[in-house]
């Protein structure tokens, strides 16, 4: 069974032409490929150009290219409610530890079109 989270991130990727670099598997990394089935839903806000959140009101990040270990924290952090974003939180929460290495492979192996 497939989680409903995170899925978006791989058509976003496909829309702004980023290119994976590599998806190759890494057992202290998480693996890339199993990361990208995972990223369906971040795209609707992180791969919105210029897109700013409603409540609080800020810039929302990109997230392709972003490196491996500021993936990982984040989402653990989230998943820990250690940030205090409410939909982030419920993502974070959503995912396995496992789940997020495999999200942050994928992401991080991503080139951010810099």
């Amino acid at each position: 069974m497939q989680k409903p989270v995170l899925y978006c991130c791989a058509a976003l990727a496909l829309a702004f032409g980023f290119s994976a670099s590599t998806l190759a598997a890494d057992a202290t990394h998480g693996d890339a490929k199993v990361g990208k089935a995972l990223v369906y839903t971040c795209g609707g806000c992180h791969g919105v150009t210029g897109y700013k959140n409603a409540y609080p009101n800020y810039h929302v990040p990109r997230i392709a290219g972003q490196n491996y270990d500021y993936i990982v924290s984040a989402l653990t952090e989230y998943k820990k409610g250690e940030r205090s974003h409410p939909t982030m939180r419920a993502q974070g929460q959503s995912l396995s530890d496992e789940d997020i290495r495999n999200v942050a492979a994928y992401l991080s192996s991503l080139n951010a079109g810099k």
